[in-house]
């Protein structure tokens, strides 16, 4: 399969997702109730073994097809109640123009993939306290991160903009333009990687303050590296979904890209190079402060 660029891709919850969460196939909770009362003694191996294990994976599916549901509908916040999200998104200083382009996007295919407001004002905050001026975004979707972050800089700020889905870019364009912020962001269309390893070339290495990455979770580990040589030590670098919707947690789970988050998380985790804190806001971010040039 060819090589994906820097949008985000679209999560589509299992199909055990129409009976609900929480609610066993027919027949099979039956059957272990039946048999925990009958025997205390440890599982056999073979069928009620099999059983549990079947139903344990039944459970995390439903939990990870719920929580993908609830970021369909704007609440892409793990462990918080609808009540409680509705809380957090009412005490949350939004820009109208972003508040304007989150509902626009909420109506289209793959809204989950859009940052929350909550997420939105933690990046806003971190560019303001580091004073940036040059900024990197791998992975626009329909603009609202990247209006974000252009927002926060200065009428002399830069923000590179790396997406390779055409029709996301055009929404993103529209409301760059709206807010008046389109002269600070250069866009670039095409494969991130790419366009990182070009930046590189044209001598700006070590060269950025901040950098967002919401993209194809298969390359996290390359983006990072390219993006650990195009911030300069005590720049930030902050990935998104390191929780991904709860699956990272889940040892049932063995999809390529949550294997590949899960494998981004350990080697960050080791990584010398910068510091790090995992934070459990939206879908889960982790800041990384570079600490050593490379």
């Amino acid at each position: 399969m060819p090589r994906l660029a820097a949008a985000a891709i679209s999560l589509p919850p299992p199909a055990a997702a129409a009976r609900g969460l929480g609610a066993a196939p027919p027949g099979v909770l039956g059957r272990l109730t039946l048999y925990s009362a009958a025997t205390s003694s440890p599982p056999r191996r073979g069928a009620p073994a099999c059983r549990l294990r079947c139903l344990g994976s039944y459970h995390s599916s439903a939990a990870a097809a719920a929580a993908v549901e609830e970021a369909r509908r704007g609440r892409k916040q793990l462990g918080m109640t609808p009540p409680l999200y509705d809380y957090l998104l009412a005490n949350v200083r939004e820009h109208p123009i972003l508040r304007e382009l989150r509902e626009e996007t909420a109506a289209m295919r793959g809204s989950q993939m859009q940052v929350t407001p909550a997420q939105a004002q933690l990046l806003t905050m971190l560019v303001q306290i580091l004073g940036a001026r040059r900024c990197i975004e791998v992975g626009v979707f329909t603009g609202y991160s990247s209006l974000t972050v252009a927002l926060a800089l200065p009428e002399s700020g830069r923000l590179v903009a790396c997406e390779r889905d055409e029709r996301c870019l055009k929404v993103a364009k529209k409301y760059y333009q709206h807010a008046g912020v389109a002269h600070k962001i250069d866009v670039k269309h095409g494969l991130a990687a790419d366009s990182l390893r070009s930046l590189l070339d044209c001598g700006e290495a070590s060269s950025y303050d901040f950098a967002f990455v919401d993209a194809d979770k298969r390359m996290y580990e390359e983006y990072f590296e390219l993006l650990l040589k195009l911030v300069r030590v005590g720049g930030l670098i902050v990935m998104d979904n390191v929780l991904w919707y709860g699956r990272v947690a889940d040892p049932l789970v063995d999809d390529q890209r949550t294997i590949s988050i899960r494998n981004f998380n350990k080697k960050v985790l080791e990584d010398k190079r910068v510091d790090i804190s995992m934070v459990p806001i939206g879908d889960g971010m982790t800041i990384c402060r570079k600490l050593v040039d490379t």
